[in-house]
């Protein structure tokens, strides 16, 4: 059977998109959603998303990994769903939709999609590095070599190494640009490699650079290998707030397969 698909990408992260709304995709079979995520085998993706219908909301968020595996929240995965509802006609300008994480209110202007992540409470600052969970896990350090660094094989050991091991993170590089704009490179738990840009990744950073006081802006500029993502919060009694992940989100083609 012939299964539509959307491809849509965000700075470069890129996803398969299926309407579920009739419930007709097989969501048990994680090696077909391996293989549709496949770059030489299937359409290739760094993840593959479903729209599906909700009894309240605007729709449901159902992400999987290039692995095939049901994963944790995928920001600029959540922003190119909001593009596809639009392109759809489920929303218009606004959206409210329930991911793995809860709920996420989002705005799209053209191509630009805002998305509302969810507040950042517990962050734990190490001697090299901070962990938080922006929707999914985060581990950011700096890295002063970062256009030459070997981010695949340094990413897989920290994300299988202690204190992750088998769970594991994801893991992100960054370099200070100036006070509110910062370079950051992110290995992802479940792509196994690097990608282009993380929503929830860039996330973990611009909080992370505020806890460090790395900078004492409340926008943060992120540029990725893929563009550029912003990222905004508010910060009360040590919790942040009111997050929201900024950038664009394209349609690229649709197909059958």
């Amino acid at each position: 059977m012939q299964q539509t698909f959307y491809k849509y990408q965000g700075t470069g992260n890129d996803f398969v998109m299926i309407d579920n709304r009739q419930q007709t995709f097989n969501k048990k079979d994680t090696k077909h959603i391996a293989f549709l995520c496949d770059r030489r085998f299937g359409i290739g993706a760094d993840g593959l998303i479903l729209l599906e219908n909700h009894p309240d909301l605007d729709f449901k968020m159902v992400y999987y990994n290039a692995d095939g595996n049901e994963s944790t929240m995928c920001g600029n995965g959540g922003r190119c769903l909001v593009a596809f509802a639009n392109n759809l006609g489920v929303i218009k300008d606004k959206a409210v939709f329930e991911a793995i994480d809860g709920l996420h209110h989002a705005t799209i202007e053209n191509d630009i999609v805002k998305l509302q992540m969810l507040d950042v409470d517990a962050i734990e600052k190490h001697e090299n590095y901070v962990f938080l969970n922006t929707g999914s896990p985060h581990h950011v350090q700096f890295e002063d070599f970062i256009n030459d660094f070997d981010i695949k094989t340094k990413g897989a050991e920290i994300r299988y190494g202690e204190p992750y091991n088998e769970a594991g993170t994801n893991v992100n590089f960054v370099k200070k640009i100036s006070n509110d704009t910062f370079r950051v490179r992110t290995y992802e738990r479940g792509v196994e490699d690097e990608t282009l840009s993380c929503g929830t990744g860039v996330t973990a950073v611009a909080i992370a650079m505020h806890v460090l006081k790395e900078t004492n802006e409340n926008c943060i500029t992120l540029k990725v290998e893929g563009g550029e993502l912003k990222v905004s919060f508010d910060v009360q009694d040590g919790s942040y707030k009111n997050v929201w992940l900024m950038g664009t989100a394209n349609f690229v083609y649709k197909g059958t397969i």
